[in-house]
């Protein structure tokens, strides 16, 4: 079978890609409008592409009709957002957090996602998060260039809270205890529970 992609529907394309780029962590990301309303969303087109300095990238869609959606409206205003990673018993409240609100309306009250502070950005922490990276926004470039449908937000860590439940007795963290969920296709998921092991060579 050969796909080519030139041809397929903008929908098409993205469930091609979407059932076979797997599993992708999702990106739980909070940020604050700039009248000061809290935000939450998940985003599974989402990895890290730097180390130094520590960066993540966060692709988000804009709407159906072309309008920009909540979080990238509110990262835009502010330059900060926090990013956190979905474990499995916060599956349903990430879920829950995906709903099509009015603009304005905080998922966090709309879901009863309890927040706790940030210490580096003002957006708020999703409380009980295992990983969570506090952020200001490098840039959010529209992409592609000639008619833009998201925004690729390039995402500085500036603080990292890790809950110390899912590390092993060596400080650094145990997959099994850390349990995140992985963006499948369709309404699929998957868990990090089994792992293996394989020495690289030298």
């Amino acid at each position: 079978m050969q796909l080519d992609f030139s041809s397929l529907e903008p929908l098409e394309r993205y469930r091609w890609l979407a059932s076979t780029i797997t599993p992708r962590p999702i990106a739980w990301v909070s940020s604050l409008s700039a009248d000061g309303v809290s935000n939450l969303a998940p985003f599974s087109f989402f990895t890290v592409i730097s180390d130094d300095p520590a960066t993540l990238l966060v692709n988000v869609n804009h709407r159906a009709d072309g309008g920009l959606k909540d979080t990238l409206r509110n990262v835009q205003a502010t330059g900060e957002l926090v990013i956190q990673l979905v474990g499995f018993e916060q599956a349903e409240a990430m879920n829950a957090s995906a709903a099509v609100l009015p603009y304005g309306t905080s998922e966090f009250e709309h879901a009863g996602i309890a927040s706790v502070p940030s210490l580096r950005v003002k957006p708020p922490r999703v409380a009980g998060a295992a990983v969570a990276f506090e952020c200001r926004v490098v840039e959010a470039m529209p992409y592609p260039g000639a008619a833009p449908n998201c925004h690729l937000v390039f995402a500085e860590v500036l603080l990292a809270h890790i809950d110390e439940r899912v590390l092993n007795e060596q400080g650094r963290i145990d997959p099994h205890q850390l349990d995140l969920v992985g963006r499948l296709g369709g309404m699929a998921y998957s868990r990090t529970q089994e792992t293996f092991a394989m020495r690289r060579p030298g």
